[in-house]
């Protein structure tokens, strides 16, 4: 069995653009990109807006299909995934995405939020998904009367962890988090990166965490891929990258960063295989 969890080779995406007065044009959003993320691993995915990140990551989600190039989930090619086994996928990889609001339904409490994907895989019974709901809440740090409540009524950071409860109710294998924590201020920032990390260890999750920000980039991955105008300019393992930028694109990142000292004094997570 392969080592590798998600593997990449070749993806490309290429958005057709209709112009205001006439004509239309071609945008290359991913170009001919390759790269491999091990089991119970997490790649950090770092790049200015526009870099590609986010439509990368929304292929492997199988949101939206490439134009060019394959990818592999767990040894299966999700490109020729049977309809039958699309349900299955669909539990083994969830995201976490930038704005978890947008995706809640604002007249639904926490609680129904988080039965709903029980609900659509057929998932135990009424009492049982409350209590998974009740003992998920508290794995996130909130109260499991927290239920009750409705989006209106939570922090940014509290919206956040039910995103993350969500993401992993389904016991996944892969969890996918497209800027999870760039709406957040510092402090909540820091809490809510730590518990990603705590139940990345503990569920054995494999992840690609997309983020602008390197210092985010450097807490949470083991290894890390820098992108640029579509395409990977850099990967490696987080020590060797942010110690020993070879890209002229990757020092300017980091040269980039206010406190740049510190990123690069800080501890990078260790990666094991």
């Amino acid at each position: 069995m392969s080592s590798d969890m998600i593997t990449v080779t070749g993806l490309g995406k290429v958005f057709g653009q209709r112009h205001l007065f006439g004509g239309s044009s071609e945008f290359a959003a991913v170009s001919d990109v390759s790269l491999s993320v091990a089991r119970g691993q997490t790649l950090g995915i770092v790049g200015e807006s526009g870099s590609g990140k986010s439509t990368l990551l929304r292929m492997v989600l199988g949101l939206i299909r490439p134009t060019s190039g394959s990818i592999t989930i767990d040894g299966q090619d999700i490109g020729t995934l049977p309809r039958r086994n699309e349900k299955a996928f669909r539990r083994k990889v969830q995201p976490i995405f930038q704005n978890p609001a947008s995706s809640f339904n604002p007249r639904q409490s926490i609680g129904a939020i988080l039965r709903a994907p029980l609900e659509v895989h057929g998932i135990g019974d009424r009492k049982s998904r409350r209590d998974r709901v009740a003992a998920l809440l508290e794995q996130v740090g909130l109260p499991a009367d927290y239920a009750m409540r409705h989006p209106h009524q939570l922090s940014g950071g509290q919206k956040q962890r039910v995103a993350i409860a969500r993401a992993i109710i389904l016991e996944p294998a892969i969890v996918l988090a497209d800027e999870p924590t760039s709406a957040l201020d510092v402090s909540v920032q820091a809490q809510v990166l730590e518990l990603f990390r705590e139940i990345r260890e503990t569920m054995d999750l494999t992840s690609i965490f997309v983020s602008h920000n390197l210092a985010v980039i450097r807490q949470v991955s083991d290894t890390v891929a820098v992108m640029r105008l579509g395409r990977i300019v850099e990967a490696g393992l987080v020590d060797d990258i942010f110690a020993n930028p070879q890209h002229d694109y990757t020092r300017a990142l980091i040269d980039a960063v206010p406190d740049h000292a510190a990123i690069m004094a800080r501890p990078a997570r260790r990666f094991t295989s």
